[in-house]
C-alpha cells in the first residue's frame, strides 16, 4: 500500500493516474493534508482502531500542505519509533533549495520534483515504484 499526501486535487489525480499507466497493483491511501496523514500513520482521528501494525509500503508525501506542512509530517515520523524507517518521498513541485536540504536533514529517503508534463510524470511514478516498491529491501520489522 501507497500513502500519498496530497491536498491539490489535480495533483492527486495526476498521480493516481500515473500509478495506474504504470501498471502499480498496490492500493493507494490519499491524505489530504499532513494532520489526515499523521492520523493515518498513528491510527488518531478519523483512523482510529486502525491496524497500525500495517504500514504503508511508501509514503509520497508533498511539501505544501494544509494543516500541519510536510516538513513537520516528516519530522514527525522520523521522531517516532514506529515510523521512523518508513520510507519517505518527497513528491512536490517546490523548486526551493531549502526545501530540499530540510527534506533530507529531516532524513526524506528522496525528493521529487514533480514533472509538468503528464508522460514524464507517469515516467517518474514508474521510477519512483519500480525503486521503492520492487528493488528497494525494507527494514526487517520491529528494527530501531
Amino acid at each position: 500500500m501507497i500513502l500519498l499526501v496530497e491536498d491539490n486535487a489535480s495533483d492527486e489525480k495526476l498521480t493516481l493516474l500515473a500509478f495506474k499507466k504504470c501498471g502499480v497493483a498496490n492500493d493507494i491511501v490519499v491524505a489530504r493534508d499532513g494532520a489526515e496523514a499523521l492520523d493515518y500513520l498513528f491510527g488518531t482521528g478519523k483512523y482510529e482502531g486502525r491496524d497500525t501494525n500495517v504500514h504503508p509500503a511508501i509514503v509520497l508525501l508533498d511539501l505544501k500542505l494544509p494543516k500541519i506542512d510536510g516538513l513537520e509530517v516528516l519530522r514527525r515520523i522520523r521522531a517516532d519509533v514506529r515510523t521512523k524507517l518508513l520510507p519517505v518521498v518527497v513528491l512536490t513541485a517546490s523548486r526551493e533549495d531549502e526545501d530540499v536540504l530540510r527534506s533530507y536533514s529531516l532524513g526524506a529517503n528522496a525528493y521529487v520534483r514533480k514533472p509538468v508534463a503528464f508522460a514524464e510524470f507517469a515516467e517518474a511514478a514508474r521510477t519512483v515504484s519500480l525503486f521503492w516498491l520492487l528493488l528497494s529491501e525494507p527494514a526487517p520489522r520491529g528494527s530501531s
